[in-house]
């Protein structure tokens, strides 16, 4: 809507559905009760083309509204869509491999990144020393410029290094077609990450726009250098896990200027051995950038990582993205907002700085009740996004959330998300394993279970108190909390690598719930008789609907065939006796011994099985924004641990099966 934007005067709620209409003339705002003045042109509907029926407008018809913004909602003209990408040009980096990848995506997007006729884009290279490149319109080739003194960084040629995408299309062409081989014969092996951020930054610093990084070790040089802090000998301990916060504050410092000038900075880390993520993670966290990770990365050695590099490309350079964005969640008074999980800077009590926002990043945010709530029968949330899209339009989009106020605790219980429950306490479980340490962490979740199971069972007093008892909505909230007891991030006594449980809690604070919920809590799917599954239709597809297995190795049956759906991941656990028709039109080869170590797609066989199998995983695969990898596995893969961890119902040398959990439970709850 381009007219008026209607907001009340004391508290700046927009007018929504679960405001009141006293008369024609004067609305009551549903969060701090003030009565307003309804404007003159808000009195007249665009839709219905009719007059003096302000209710019907459909501001007041929908919970979910975009408006155009005037230039009241700007501080400055909208700026158009920059991308800078900063490409890591080490002998590590170059033996990976990645930099193929990623030239060769850029070029199959270039005219899919989102933006307008003013869209700009430049490149920065590093190793020990910092490169830039000139991309002037008019010049026969891209010009490397060369800057050695990284402790005093500068711009080569301020004005040439951020080009029009569309005036210097055939330069950047040739640059990308041409990087992927410039360092082939390098000796570098230091990376000067540091001076590199801050050229990029420098550079970045009068528009605003988006860094990309592509970092493949620890920084060893210059600003911002990381020395392993990693103990091998201590990744399976039971004890303390240190360093699961930032080395130093050069990257988290960098990222709050980077948000200052309108700048997120994206982190790619392709690393074959550890890099600090925790230090580096900070240069996107703060900026409201986004993690991505990619342990042992390789693009020959390791073609499933490879893959997933090239789906998470495509879709990060071509899905929407907003620049120069803030964020506000209000809630009706009485209630009020004290933390928030996610990415981003926040810059006053409630507004969230959000240099770059994206349709993939989820937040999480926790409010408490500051005065009763007696009189009202509901309470209202709102939260408004001011951003610019990538068309150089200024937009705000509001969402309004109503809530009804219950006085049992039994309708307290029967109300319980336990999803969003569940990803809640994930988050409050990291901030708490940085601030306090891990096992704190693990026993504020076990408490939490302990808890909320031990009030419910104390108002139904005519229980057995030796039974475990728990509402039908929280029915499944032991087995996730166990499941994120064992998960990556929380995990204690079994081998994980310091980066590995690192990226996890990142994501834990960074991703939306139906993905995080997968992450905790995998699907598991018996896929060999998928012929005889009832099937629903999909867009001319006919999908199988296989049921939902337990997460437990007494479900794997050596006749059958598993998919395991982890959000990112897709496994394929395939059985010693498997019948050899499942084997052969399924996944191409004449029996279980001839199925390959490394198989990451299925052939398109003209079976039905082959077409159910297909049609289920690609089901799967649409319903999320990063495209997961295929990885088919047999008894003696190497991938069958990370499978096997995940069926987090059994019993482990570290950790309790679910059955031993609610004994644990009970016993804490009856002591």
């Amino acid at each position: 809507t381009n007219h008026t934007i209607v907001r009340c005067r004391s508290c700046r709620t927009y007018i929504n559905p679960f405001v009141s209409f006293i008369d024609q003339r004067r609305w009551k705002c549903n969060l701090c009760y003030r009565v307003n003045d309804v404007p003159e042109e808000f009195m007249y509907n665009p839709l219905t083309r009719s007059y003096g029926e302000p209710h019907k407008r459909p501001e007041v018809q929908n919970s979910t509204v975009e408006f155009i913004a005037s230039s009241d909602y700007m501080l400055r003209p909208p700026q158009p869509a920059v991308y800078l990408f900063v490409l890591d040009v080490s002998h590590n980096a170059v033996e990976a491999g990645y930099l193929t990848i990623v030239c060769q995506s850029l070029l199959e997007n270039l005219d899919k990144l989102p933006g307008d006729s003013r869209t700009r884009i430049g490149f920065i290279t590093f190793d020990s020393t910092v490169q830039f490149y000139n991309l002037q319109e008019g010049l026969s080739q891209p010009q490397m410029l060369i800057v050695s003194d990284i402790d005093d960084i500068f711009l080569p040629t301020p004005d040439s290094l951020l080009v029009n995408l569309h005036e210097s299309k055939e330069l950047i062409k040739d640059l990308l077609n041409a990087l992927p081989n410039m360092f082939t014969n390098t000796r570098e092996t230091h990376s000067a990450l540091g001076p590199a951020l801050q050229a990029a930054f420098k550079l970045m610093s009068p528009t605003g726009g988006r860094i990309s990084v592509f970092q493949t070790q620890l920084p060893s040089l210059g600003a911002g250098l990381l020395h392993s802090r990693e103990d091998p000998n201590q990744r399976s301990s039971t004890k303390v896990v240190q360093h699961l916060g930032p080395a130093t504050d050069f990257y988290k410092k960098l990222a709050l200027d980077c948000s200052g000038q309108q700048t997120a900075v994206d982190l790619f880390l392709l690393s074959s051995q550890y890099s600090d993520l925790a230090s580096l993670a900070c240069m996107s966290k703060y900026s409201a950038g986004c993690i991505y990770y990619y342990p042992s990365f390789h693009r020959s050695h390791n073609p499933a990582q490879a893959e997933k590099l090239q789906k998470d490309l495509k879709r990060y350079l071509t899905r929407k993205i907003g620049f120069e964005a803030v964020m506000r969640i209000r809630c009706t008074k009485g209630l009020s907002i004290h933390t928030f999980h996610g990415n981003f800077f926040v810059r006053s009590t409630d507004l969230l700085s959000l240099a770059n926002v994206n349709p993939d990043a989820g937040f999480a945010v926790q409010m408490s009740i500051e005065e009763s709530l007696t009189d009202t029968s509901l309470v209202c949330f709102q939260t408004a996004l001011l951003y610019t899209s990538s068309k150089g339009e200024r937009r705000i989009r509001v969402h309004t959330l109503c809530l009804p106020v219950v006085s049992s605790l039994a309708d307290v219980y029967a109300g319980a998300d336990v999803q969003a429950v569940v990803c809640l306490l994930a988050n409050m479980a990291v901030d708490r394993s940085v601030s306090s340490s891990l096992s704190d962490a693990r026993d504020a979740l076990v408490n939490a279970v302990v808890d909320s199971l031990a009030a419910y069972m104390s108002t139904a007093s005519n229980l057995q108190q030796s039974m475990l008892i728990a509402p039908n909505s929280l029915k499944l909230f032991p087995l996730y909390i166990l499941a994120l007891l064992k998960q990556k991030a929380f995990r204690t006594g079994t081998s994980t690598r310091l980066d590995d449980r690192v990226y996890a809690m990142c994501q834990m604070k960074s991703q939306p719930l139906v993905h995080l919920m997968k992450m905790i809590h995998p699907n598991l799917y018996r896929i060999d008789k998928l012929i005889d599954e009832s099937t629903i239709h999909v867009n001319d597809r006919v999908v199988p609907q296989p049921p939902l297995q337990k997460l437990s190795a007494e479900k794997l049956t050596r006749e059958g065939a598993f998919l395991m759906d982890c959000g990112s991941i897709f496994y394929i656990w395939i059985g010693k006796n498997c019948s050899n028709n499942f084997i052969k039109d399924v996944l191409g080869y004449p029996n279980y011994a001839s199925v390959p170590q490394k198989m990451t797609q299925l052939p398109e066989v003209d079976a039905l099985s082959s077409e159910r199998t297909r049609s289920f995983i690609s089901w799967l695969r649409d319903s999320r924004p990063l495209s997961p990898v295929l990885q088919v596995i047999k008894d003696e893969n190497p991938a069958k641990t990370d499978f096997f961890q995940h069926l987090i119902e059994d019993r482990t040398e570290a950790a309790f099966s679910y059955y031993e959990f609610l004994l644990n439970i009970q016993q804490q709850i009856c002591k």
